[in-house]
């Protein structure tokens, strides 16, 4: 199957599995989704969920014994999860760029910030050293690091942990990639500094066309940042749509769950919703619907057969409970 002319991204039935001795244990199960371009997609769930993983696998970098054990990978039509190894290490760099969670962990302590952005750029871009010291200049411009060509000698540990993760921005943006996987990206850092880096990644998506996989377990980061949301659990999606359908009408049970536990402003509640349980470990996942042992709504289908996302208004939703309802409106037609 080709990817989808209109994504610059699509993912179709990604599945990843990690091989052990008791077994074969299902972290990623058969998911699809697609980014468009200048577009922001959240995905959300909680730890385990499979967020990261799916992020890992898009950019190459699944650890063994992990794999790609289903399905495929479009990058702007070209799939790109069968390449070998040095293919994908240079499509890592020059098409997609990566953000993570921690900034020390993509920052090499012993080298200034001009010398890891000038390496990046000429390794990925036809320019002398004097161009890629510019284009390097611009980028810590772009990022909003005040006083960038004071600063742009300086060494990661010079930095505050927001002024550092402007700096993995500018790193990730450096050969100009068409997708961005952004891992937690505000996770470490205070409120403040959480919302300015939201809005130039949203700035970059507006003025460069960059698509954006914005994985987090934040919902409040996805409310202010995407355009759609994915809801994972236990590797698989369980509601995925515009985000302020999602966020105002959620339809899965646990997604509902998800909004109730957030507090709102103006809003008095003596208790926020609280989802019994926890979300099971890879060796203990129930057959049918993954959810169905915390789920209030379960029913006995939901204990044998597994849901199939299907189309409910603009978003799309893996629960039973839509198809009883479709039954009943094609009843009383």
């Amino acid at each position: 199957m080709q990817g989808d002319n209109q994504a610059l991204l699509s993912v179709r039935n990604l599945r990843i599995e990690f091989p052990n001795r008791r077994g074969t244990l299902v972290a990623v199960d058969d998911i699809s989704f697609d980014i468009a371009p200048g577009e922001i997609l959240g995905v959300v769930g909680e730890s385990g969920a499979g967020k990261s993983l799916t992020g890992a696998a898009i950019i190459g970098l699944i650890e063994p014994p992990g794999r790609i054990a289903q399905g495929e990978i479009f990058l702007e039509g070209q799939r790109i999860d069968h390449l070998p190894y040095e293919e994908i290490r240079k499509i890592r760099g020059r098409q997609i760029g990566a953000i993570f969670q921690d900034p020390l962990t993509s920052l090499n302590p012993l080298y200034s910030v001009s010398r890891q952005l000038i390496e990046t750029i000429q390794t990925h871009l036809p320019l002398n050293e004097r161009e890629a010291r510019a284009r390097a200049l611009e980028l810590l411009d772009e990022v909003g690091i005040p006083g960038a060509a004071e600063r742009i000698d300086h060494y990661p540990h010079q930095f505050s942990g927001g002024m550092r993760q402007r700096v993995v921005i500018a790193l990730a943006l450096c050969a100009e990639p068409r997708l961005i996987i952004a891992d937690e990206p505000t996770t470490a850092l205070d409120v403040s500094i959480q919302a300015q880096i939201i809005s130039l990644l949203k700035g970059l998506c507006k003025e460069h066309g960059t698509a954006v996989m914005l994985v987090t377990h934040d919902m409040g980061v996805i409310a202010e940042a995407a355009d759609r949301v994915a809801v994972m659990y236990s590797g698989r999606i369980a509601e995925i749509g515009p985000v302020q359908e999602v966020v105002r009408a959620a339809k899965h049970p646990y997604t509902h769950g998800l909004m109730g536990s957030i507090p709102h402003i103006g809003h008095h509640v003596d208790q926020l919703t609280q989802i019994e349980g926890s979300m099971p470990r890879l060796q203990e996942i129930p057959s049918g619907c993954p959810f169905n042992p915390r789920c209030e709504e379960a029913s006995d289908r939901c204990r044998v057969e597994r849901p199939n996302l299907q189309g409910v208004e603009q978003s799309e939703v893996a629960c039973h409970l839509f198809d009883a309802q479709r039954v009943e409106a094609r009843a009383g037609e």
